[in-house]
């Protein structure tokens, strides 16, 4: 059991790395996107909605096991995963391919060790 205000404050540190991200690294938004960056071996991170269908979830943790890349699932849904990226769409997933002066993927241990 996590805190409510552990749980807050994770969730807009994660959302404050990733607007770096949106600033100044490389990313794909979206599933058809994300799964060619995985399967090209550019992918670094890969981020998923809580509410991504399982089928599709499933196939991008099956590739990003094959690409050894860390799988972070965000806490919120597609919209708001959109939102976080500064965008005004909905988004199930998105893969970050270079962090910029982010430190987003240091930053998430846990998935980078259970995926690889």
């Amino acid at each position: 059991f996590i805190p409510v205000t552990l749980q807050k404050k994770t969730a807009d540190n994660i959302n404050a790395r990733l607007a770096l991200v949106m600033k100044t690294g490389k990313y794909v938004l979206g599933y058809k996107q994300t799964l060619k960056t995985l399967r090209a071996g550019v992918a670094k991170l890969v981020i998923i909605a809580n509410n991504t269908p399982p089928l599709r979830k499933s196939e991008i943790e099956y590739y990003a096991m094959l690409a050894k890349t860390g799988v972070h699932h965000y806490d919120g849904n597609n919209i708001e995963l959109g939102t976080a990226c500064g965008k005004y769409f909905r988004c199930c997933t998105l893969s970050i391919t270079n962090p910029g002066n982010s430190d987003i993927i240091r930053s998430m241990p846990s998935e980078q060790q259970s995926s690889s």
